[in-house]
């Protein structure tokens, strides 16, 4: 899983115990999804200006480890899963030191901008290259061909 952002814990992300509110975590896996996009060869706006949502459907974090104010955070993240209608992140939260933090997942469905449900566009595949789902029930697709 690549890093594809660091982050520096602000005094206002922590809750009244010094450690890092929970909820940042997901803050936190949004950045690392937007990023990995943008490596991929698609920006989230690019995304959304074409007509493509992608909102969260179900969401996991385990929480291994407190972060404090002042970390360094790295924030790692990668595709899981492809399907004709949904796409799959992972995440890891680490100190700067290697320890882990946090992981989890992110489901998102695709949808148009009315919120209903699309397969998933030949030109996120395109820039992303991302291979096509395999399979009419939704195969797996990896992040490059031949993957």
């Amino acid at each position: 899983m690549d890093q594809v952002a660091t982050v520096r814990v602000l005094f206002a992300d922590t809750d009244a115990m010094g450690i890092v509110y929970y909820a940042n975590y997901l803050k936190w896996f949004e950045m690392g999804r937007v990023e990995l996009m943008r490596r991929l060869g698609l920006a989230y706006r690019d995304l959304t200006g074409s007509g493509i949502h992608l909102p969260v459907t179900e969401a996991t974090v385990r929480y291994l480890s407190p972060a404090r104010y002042d970390d360094l955070l790295s924030i790692r993240a990668e595709i899981r899963e492809c399907k004709r209608a949904s796409i799959a992140f992972g995440y890891r939260i680490e100190r700067e030191s290697g320890i882990l933090l946090a992981d989890g997942s992110t489901l998102h469905a695709f949808t148009d901008g009315e919120g209903k449900i699309v397969r998933v566009p030949d030109h996120f595949l395109e820039k992303t290259g991302i291979r096509k789902p395999t399979s009419s029930k939704g195969g797996t697709c990896g992040t490059k061909p031949g993957t």
